[in-house]
């Protein structure tokens, strides 16, 4: 099987290339590994050099064309996936192994993102400044960085792709994308749609391979101006270390080990229906996903009550099934090490009260299933409670009050997404002061975000301007201040 399956191809100056390595790995459906979806070629460093080049080669030309008409072709990238959304959607699903609805949501947060960033194109422009100077007029201006390398996770192979490469074509860059080994047939569609948008040869290049070698040869490259990363922290901090010794931009979206807060006066329902979703909805293999919850004692074990019995009602299995809740880990490795945490926990001292084991029959026994797995009884310090797991694995810690609560809730190193259930008016704004999250959300669960919003977190979740939003540009782009002296004189003012 191994030897008929196609293998994935290159996209360097607009050409679909065989990599010229001898080395290629299996890309395997999650839910059925019988099945071989492809193979995937582990490229040369030269390869990535020469993605560069075409890059690099590319850049003045797309430099030039005017911002609208970048933004156009993003634009027409976007009505094209949405054409081809139900097509992407289940080649997302066989490939990273998510329920089909939520391929259909990211695919549809990438067009939405590309929309709004396609908009960006008209409206991001500088500031006129006033200045001490008679006649004289003082503005600023954005201008785009040069070659940018966007290294994105399995997780999302749609999403954040699009949230990366869109901006960095908008604000008149080039790209050379090396996606993860495990997503490479969603990576080649997303370049397909680009490419049938208009994108001239050589702004978009995608290069398979590992990050050890191509992702290492992207972030040392001399024409590489900056990186856009979003993986593990090991990884991101050496790349970061990397990248200052360069002196080029990186930035880096890392892990999250997301808190629910609920208070005594919270809606229990809404907060059990919130918390399951974002615990166990994509197989808690995003970096959004709900991993504790920090509980007032008085109400816990009726919370927990509520908890059990809708994650009892969950059903595992093939996320082309429409009626599956939850899907495979995505290969292999991530099953194991999210089952090597469950004994970690069971190590601990923690209290599992539900799931703890993998799946192997109704529906599940082809496929790299973990149980939904709750713990109650979580010290602050336990390895569960600290270390992002990426399964659905969900730790319960209980405190005194409001203030232990958001005590409890910033005692991790990272500081991506939290929410707080409550309708104290008070405590809310306490909370939403106190909270050390780039994202929070009230009475509603830790996941989700929308397109014109920034996305990011504090402390160890990310270094370097937000993306998305507004700020999607920040990172691509570089500030010029210009002077111009229409005095037709010297200069008196003592300006430095």
């Amino acid at each position: 099987m191994a030897t008929a399956a196609p293998a994935y191809r290159l996209f360097i100056n607009g050409e679909w290339k065989e990599s010229r390595t001898r080395r290629a790995v299996d890309n395997r459906n999650p839910a059925m590994i019988q099945e071989i979806l492809g193979r995937v070629p582990l490229a040369v460093p030269e390869e990535a050099n020469d993605a560069v080049e075409a890059a690099a080669e590319a850049f003045p030309a797309w430099r030039h064309k005017p911002a609208p008409q970048r933004g156009a072709i993003v634009a027409r990238a976007a009505q094209i996936m949405t054409a081809r959304k139900e097509e992407l959607s289940r080649a997302l699903t066989r490939e990273e192994g998510k329920a089909l609805r939520e391929s259909r949501g990211e695919v549809q947060r990438a067009i939405n993102v590309m929309e709004f960033t396609a908009g960006e194109s008209r409206r991001s422009g500088g500031d006129i400044i006033p200045t001490e100077l008679e006649d004289n007029l003082c503005y600023t201006v954005r201008q785009p960085l040069g070659v940018v390398a966007l290294i994105t996770p399995w997780n999302f192979p749609v999403a954040i792709p699009c949230w990366k490469i869109a901006p960095a074509l908008v604000a008149g860059n080039t790209v050379v994308f090396k996606p993860a080994t495990l997503t490479p047939m969603t990576a080649a569609m997303v370049v397909e749609i680009f490419q049938e948008a208009g994108l001239p040869a050589g702004c978009l290049n995608l290069v398979l391979g590992t990050g050890g070698e191509v992702g290492e040869r992207l972030v040392d490259h001399p024409k590489v101006k900056a990186v856009s990363f979003t993986g593990s922290n090991e990884i991101g901090s050496r790349l970061y270390a990397k990248g200052a010794q360069r002196m080029i931009r990186v930035q880096c979206e890392m892990g999250g080990k997301n808190p629910v807060v609920v208070l005594e006066d919270a809606d229990l329902d809404l907060a059990v229906s919130a918390t399951v979703q974002g615990a166990f909805g994509s197989t808690g293999q995003r970096c959004t996903a709900t991993s504790r919850v920090v509980i007032v004692e008085e109400i816990a074990d009726r919370f927990l009550d509520r908890l059990l019995s809708q994650a009892a009602k969950l059903k595992s299995g093939s996320g082309l099934d429409e009626s599956v809740d939850v899907g495979p880990s995505v290969d292999e490795t991530q099953m194991n090490t999210v089952l090597r945490y469950i004994e970690i926990g069971k190590r601990e001292g923690a209290k599992l009260l539900c799931g703890g084991e993998r799946l192997r029959d109704g529906g599940c026994e082809n496929g790299y299933f973990v149980a939904p797995t709750i713990f109650d009884h979580v010290r602050r310090d336990a390895r569960i409670a600290q270390e992002e797991i990426f399964g659905p694995v969900l730790a319960i810690q209980r405190v005194r009050d409001f203030e232990e609560a958001l005590d409890a809730a910033n005692d991790v190193r990272f500081g991506l997404s939290s929410s707080l259930f409550s309708n104290d008016a008070a405590r809310i704004f306490r909370f939403i002061d106190g909270i050390e999250t780039g994202i929070t959300h009230i009475n509603s669960g830790t996941v989700g975000g929308e397109a014109q919003v920034p996305f990011g977190g504090m402390k160890a979740t990310g270094v370097g301007p937000r993306e998305q939003g507004t700020t999607a540009l920040d990172f691509y782009t570089e500030i010029k201040a210009v002077y111009v002296d229409y005095t037709g004189r010297k200069r008196q003012s003592n300006l430095y």
